[in-house]
This record gives structure tokens, C-alpha cells and sequence, in this order.
């Protein structure tokens, strides 16, 4: 779990669900083959983590056959996955550069101290480093006082488990992705989120599916210890679904490590696969929040505390006076101030390049669309005080100001919670982007990742459609979106295949000026266009047009797009005039029906400038 509001007492596995899983004991195995399977596999790339995170152990005099090694590398992947040994430290260096966002945690021998940590140091990839040695005076009061990434001089493996589970949940948050104002892949994901709840999944092979994905990735394949996690996650998932959803969270093993990437990443694959537990999730919390809320009792707090640190520039950037600011996941606050300044000094402490942020989160615990609760009594640490969100938690910034806290000058800034039901710029940006994504539960989600551009996925959630299309509109439906993603995958004889077959089924099935037919003699008139078969694209368009004149009210967004096309099919034919007259129609019905932000208005802006520059 985040640990900015949240800082668990770090101690050894033992409660519910890791008591049940016993350490493995490895047999004895050839060099690289305990960590990242047999000596012909490489090492681990980005696309290979699990987590945002993996460790590194650098010691000339590495032997793997030892069983001390096996059993410290046993202790460590209960919070790192993926760890990679090296003996050369140049290899290991460049092995670091190879990764761009994720961060490394350095176990180094004494031996290689004073030659590597001045190197590796300032190398943005590293987040801690651990001297494992002998003589602990030898190195402390050098490395510690001169490099605030050295976490300390360690004579035993244990101090450096318990280290790294405190820098794992640091590097969780730093993962946490804050959008300052409302960006496209944000909106996205929160369709996403809508999405997976409305969908009726079937639990017993979601869960499966989920559990043979986990057991594929590589951070996993030769990795019992998780693997027995996996098998008790299917066994004992549907035991209790009432609070099995966050104890599976916040016991931090794959369910957390893979959901929380896939948010931050927008990993499509693994959302698919975790979608299920995402909703089973929100709907725990949500039901938490509603007894909660009737429990007279205990009230909820008005304010709520969380610490951050970030770089000043993204501190400017994303946290602006009245403006909108968005987590991508599920979010850990606490009651407790105490607890957020701890973790900022923690934080500090260990990277000084950053600035300490104090969140003070008012909250109105009337707002159910974003459901909140306290989950210690279900929570997988349950002594641990929190207050649980809902992923895509949006707030509003009412205050920035800088504060002496303590030894600290901070920053503090206050938020509101906010909704769409209270915030009408919130509303405005969330519902222009819904409205664009058409159709229910899976139709909506191939829609929606055709407009990520995940076209692979979206075709295949669409050919399933296809497969199981009961009636001619369905049929007709499926094939469409198939076309447009040939189309955008420069396919276009078999994209023309696709809207050729929707077209033919519309117009059997529906009345002459039927929506859906503007919709499919447009999709055909663009790859027309993409074609360069600009005369066939134009009749195309115009069938679609129409329709639309017909259909529409005269400020229509679907209007503007069809005079944005026009516009484009001209630009194409170097006919300047016209293309200019037709943008400028589109811009006109944009601004008076979308957002002023809304990225249709600004493309359409450029196109003009563009074409002006032409003339």
C-alpha cells in the first residue's frame, strides 16, 4: 500500500494470507538460475516488471550455490520480484541505463563501495543503495553523510529485507501518478474503471485467467513463492468476497504489485486481466463507505492527511491554485498528520533533490460516487490506520502554501474532494468523452481501446463480440469498429471488407436515414480518404451528411465532424478555399458544443493555421 499516509510497522510475513504460504526451499542450482531461471534466458527488461521497481546485487565474490545466498534472495522477492545478480560492476551499471522509468535498488559489497557508489549515485534509476559488508565503520560515516541514497552499512541480510520493504512502498508512491488538470489518459482509464463495473464477468474464469496470467510473467515463472501466493488467491478468493478484495490489496503480492502498475502504465493487457478485482475492489470499498457513513458512532474526519515528495518542476506543473488534481489508483490517506510529515522526513532524507508536500484532504462524506473508507478491520495489516479511495480520485486545489513543519519548510496544500456531480468543469470533460465512447459493457470497452489506439486488443475484444453476435446489428456493430481498426492499421482492402459487410446489413435492416448508416458510409468515405481515393470519399461523406442534416440537431458535434472531413478530403486535394470554409463551419459547432479544452477544438484550430499558412 502507498505508505505517504500509511507507514506500516515493517516486520516478517505472518499474518492471513502469507502464514498459509511456507518458504520455498531451492534445491541447489546452476549460476543465474535460482533468480531469472537458466543461464540461456537474459535478464529481465522493463516490459518484464511486475513492479515499478527491481534489486540488484553487485559483489565480485557472488556464489549463488551457497545456501545464506539462496535463503537472503528468498527472504528479499517477498517484496522484490524481480533481482538480478551481477559480479562486474560496469555490466551492472549499463544494465541500469538500459531502464528509463523504473527505479533499482543496489545491494553492493563492501569491496566494490568506494569505486561504485560515487557512479552510480546520481544515476536518476537508483533509488537506494545498501553497502553489505564486513566492517560496517569502515563505510558508514563516508557513504552516509556524503550520499543520502545509502540507506545504511548492513553486516546482515535481515536490516537490508526489512530496509527494502520500507524503499518498496516508498517507490510504490513515487509511482502514483498526479495529474495536475485533466489529461486524455486519465479520462480513459476512468471510462475504463466505468466500464469493468457495468460488466457482468464470470468470476470463476476471471479469476483463473488472472491467475494463469500472473504465473506467466517472467518475474514469476521461477518463482515458487509467488506461485503458491497464486494458487491460494484462486483457491480462497471466493471464500469471502465481502472483504476479500482489499485484504488481497493491501497484502501487497501480485494482485496489488499487478493492478497498481497496470493503472500507472496503462498496461492494457494486465487491466483486462485484473478488471474483475479492480471492480470486486471499488465495490468493497463502497460498500465500507455506505455502513460507514450510517455508523454514527465512529464519524468520518473531515480531513484527511497524505505526504508527498516530488521534483519543484513537477510541483509547479501539476499542483495549481483552483485547478483539478487526479490519482490513476487507489489511494491511501490517513487520519493521523504525524504520519504524512514522517513519511515526507523519510523521503527527504534519502533523495534531498525533492521537495516535501503536505496534502490536507477535505473530504464530504455525503459524495458516494467516490467511495472512501477505513479498512484496518478487513485490511491485511489490520493494525494499520487508513482510509482507503476508490481509484481515479479527483480533487481540487484551494490553497498552496509553504510551511515550517518541525526541522522541515514543506509545502502545504489544501484540496476538496470533488465529483461530477459538484464540479461542472469536471462533469463538462467527463461527459464529452463518455458520449464519444458508444455501446455497453464489452462494446464499450472495445471501443475504448480503439480510441487508446490498442488496436490489437481492441479487435480481439471485438472479433469475441463478433463470435457471439446473436442478431444482424451486433454483427453490423462489430464489424464496423473491425474496420476502423484495419483502417488505422493501414489495412484498408481489409478494412473496406469489414464496413462493405456492416453497411450491407444497415441498410437491409434499418429505415434509409437511420443514424447508424451516416455513421458507416462515414467510416467508409475515411479510408476512402486515407486511400488518396479522394472522389470516392467525398460521395462517401456526402451520403453521411446528409443523413446528419436530417437527423441532428444543426449543433451537433457529429456535424462539426463531418464538415471536419470534408475539410480534410480538400486539404488532400490541395484545394485550399474549400478545405479553409469547411474547417471553419467545424470549428463553429466544436466551440459551441464541446469544452474549450476539448482536444477536437484545438486540432481543428491547427488545421486552420495550417492551411492559412498554405494560401
Amino acid at each position: 500500500m502507498d505508505c505517504s499516509a500509511s507507514a506500516k510497522t515493517v516486520s516478517s510475513i505472518n499474518s492471513h494470507i502469507s502464514t498459509e504460504i511456507s518458504s520455498p526451499t531451492h534445491p541447489h542450482r546452476s549460476q543465474d538460475s535460482i533468480l531469472n531461471g537458466e543461464k540461456s534466458q537474459q535478464r529481465a527488461q522493463a516490459q518484464d516488471l511486475v513492479q515499478n521497481f527491481l534489486l540488484l546485487w553487485l559483489d565480485g565474490n557472488l556464489d549463488e550455490s551457497k545456501e545464506d545466498f539462496r535463503n537472503s534472495i528468498t527472504e528479499l522477492r517477498r517484496t522484490v520480484d524481480t533481482i538480478e545478480p551481477f559480479r562486474d560492476a560496469d555490466k551492472c551499471l549499463q544494465y541500469i541505463s538500459s531502464f528509463k522509468n523504473e527505479k533499482a535498488f543496489l545491494i553492493i559489497s563492501g569491496a566494490l563501495t568506494e569505486n561504485v557508489v560515487p557512479r552510480t549515485h546520481d544515476i536518476s534509476q537508483i533509488y537506494a543503495i545498501y553497502i553489505f559488508c564486513r566492517k560496517r565503520s569502515k563505510y558508514e560515516q563516508w557513504a552516509t553523510k556524503e550520499f543520502p541514497k545509502v540507506r545504511g552499512v548492513f553486516t546482515e541480510i535481515d536490516p537490508i529485507c526489512i530496509s527494502v520493504r520500507q524503499a518498496a512502498r516508498e517507490c510504490d508512491d513515487d509511482a502514483v501518478v498526479i495529474t495536475g488538470e485533466i489529461e486524455p489518459s486519465f479520462m480513459y482509464t476512468t471510462l475504463f474503471k466505468e466500464i469493468v463495473l457495468e460488466i457482468d464477468f464470470d468470476e470463476k474464469k476471471s479469476v483463473q485467467d488472472l491467475a494463469d496470467y500472473a504465473r506467466t510473467q517472467k518475474a514469476y515463472v521461477d518463482n515458487k513463492q509467488q506461485q503458491k501466493i497464486i494458487d491460494k488467491f484462486v483457491e480462497n478468493y471466493h471464500g469471502n468476497i465481502d472483504n476479500n478484495p482489499i485484504r488481497w490489496y493491501t497484502a501487497e503480492c501480485f494482485t496489488y504489485k499487478m493492478l497498481n502498475k497496470a493503472l500507472c502504465k496503462l498496461d492494457v493487457s494486465t487491466l483486462l486481466k485484473t478488471g474483475f478485482f479492480m471492480r470486486d475492489l471499488h465495490q468493497n470499498i463502497q460498500q465500507l463507505h455506505g455502513q460507514q457513513l450510517n455508523d454514527t458512532n465512529i464519524p468520518f474526519p473531515t480531513t484527511l492527511y497524505r505526504g508527498e515528495t516530488m521534483t519543484q518542476q513537477d510541483f509547479e506543473t501539476k499542483i495549481q491554485q483552483d485547478k483539478l488534481m487526479s490519482y490513476n489508483k487507489f489511494l491511501s490517506t490517513s487520519e493521523e498528520k504525524h504520519v504524512a510529515v514522517n513519511f515526507i522526513r523519510s523521503k527527504l532524507q534519502s533523495d534531498n533533490t525533492k521537495i516535501g508536500v503536505l496534502l490536507l484532504l477535505t473530504i464530504d462524506s455525503s459524495i458516494k460516487s467516490v467511495p472512501f473508507a477505513r479498512v484496518a478491520e478487513v485490511s491485511h495489516s489490520s493494525h494499520e490506520e487508513e482510509i482507503l479511495f476508490s481509484t481515479h480520485t479527483v480533487f481540487r486545489v484551494r490553497q498552496i502554501k509553504q510551511i515550517q513543519q518541525d526541522d522541515m519548510k514543506i509545502h502545504q496544500v489544501s484540496l476538496t474532494l470533488t465529483s461530477e456531480s459538484n464540479d461542472k468543469q469536471l462533469s463538462d470533460l467527463t461527459q464529452s468523452i463518455r458520449e464519444d465512447i458508444t455501446g455497453n459493457g464489452w462494446q464499450r470497452m472495445g471501443y475504448l481501446l480503439y480510441k487508446m489506439s490498442h488496436y490489437d486488443k481492441a479487435e480481439e475484444v471485438h472479433r469475441m463480440l463478433l463470435n457471439d453476435a446473436s442478431d444482424d446489428t451486433d454483427k453490423a456493430y462489430c464489424c464496423n469498429l473491425l474496420g476502423l481498426i484495419k483502417d488505422s492499421n493501414g489495412e484498408y482492402s481489409k478494412a473496406l471488407e469489414f464496413h462493405e459487410k456492416s453497411r450491407k446489413i444497415y441498410e437491409i435492416a434499418l429505415p434509409p436515414n437511420h443514424p447508424s448508416l451516416a455513421t458507416s458510409y462515414n467510416n467508409i468515405g475515411g479510408v476512402y480518404n486515407n486511400m488518396g481515393d479522394y472522389s470516392k470519399a467525398l460521395e462517401f461523406y456526402d451520403k453521411s451528411h446528409k443523413i446528419e442534416e436530417i437527423a441532428l440537431p444543426p449543433n451537433h458535434p457529429d456535424l462539426a465532424m463531418s464538415y471536419w472531413h470534408f475539410g480534410s478530403v480538400y486539404e488532400n486535394m490541395v484545394d485550399n478555399r474549400k478545405a479553409l470554409s469547411f474547417l471553419e463551419k467545424a470549428l463553429s459547432i466544436f466551440q459551441k458544443s464541446l469544452p474549450p479544452t476539448h482536444s477536437h477544438i484545438k486540432s481543428v484550430m491547427s488545421s486552420i493555421d495550417r492551411i492559412k499558412k498554405k494560401m
